[in-house]
């Protein structure tokens, strides 16, 4: 949808041209392959890593803290969080994500929807925290050259303290994810 928006909006203020699309058409492929590499690796990763039973010492490590499930989720939701300062999306989604969930859904029944949400917001509020946050970087980038990175930090305050109690929110009170959820369903 966002592609073709793009190409619409670029052809009614007359500044398509086929090298414009050609460029783009080689970014994109370019992007998209960076991305099915990360996943390939991240599978053998994966692969190799169940393989050698590192995700039974993983599980091992969360059934051996001395916390409950609240607990050993905070401890998994702070190890993601963390990883969100320096890693991007996809290495978090399809590397540690299956190595640290799995225990939270099967020994601590936590729903995995409810669960995938939460991560969700849980990175969402990463990737705004400075001093890494990439969501930053990319404001930084678009923003005038008299907005310093300093007034960026500053201003993405408040929003963090919303994502906070968005994320106490739907850990606390479950309940308001499956309602969104039946609600949209209709």
């Amino acid at each position: 949808m966002g592609a073709t928006g793009g190409l619409l909006l670029t052809v009614a203020k007359r500044r398509f041209s086929m090298d414009m699309l050609r460029g783009v058409m080689r970014t994109t492929t370019r992007i998209t392959s960076l991305s099915f590499i990360i996943l390939i690796g991240a599978n053998t990763f994966g692969l190799v890593f169940r393989g050698l039973n590192g995700d039974k010492l993983v599980q091992d490590l969360l059934l051996g803290l001395p916390f409950g499930a609240y607990g050993v989720l905070a401890v998994v939701m702070g190890v993601i969080f963390f990883l969100g300062f320096f890693i991007d999306f996809f290495e978090i989604c399809f590397i540690h994500v299956p190595i640290l969930t799995p225990v939270l859904v099967q020994h601590f029944k936590f729903d995995p929807v409810w669960l995938g949400v939460v991560i969700g917001v849980n990175l969402q509020t990463s990737f705004l925290t400075p001093p890494f946050g990439f969501a930053l970087f990319y404001l930084r980038g678009v923003a005038p050259p008299e907005i310093k990175t300093g007034d960026i930090y500053r201003g993405v305050v408040p929003f963090i303290g919303l994502q906070v109690i968005g994320l106490a929110t739907i850990v606390a009170f479950p309940d308001v994810v499956f309602a969104l959820i039946r609600f949209f369903r209709g």
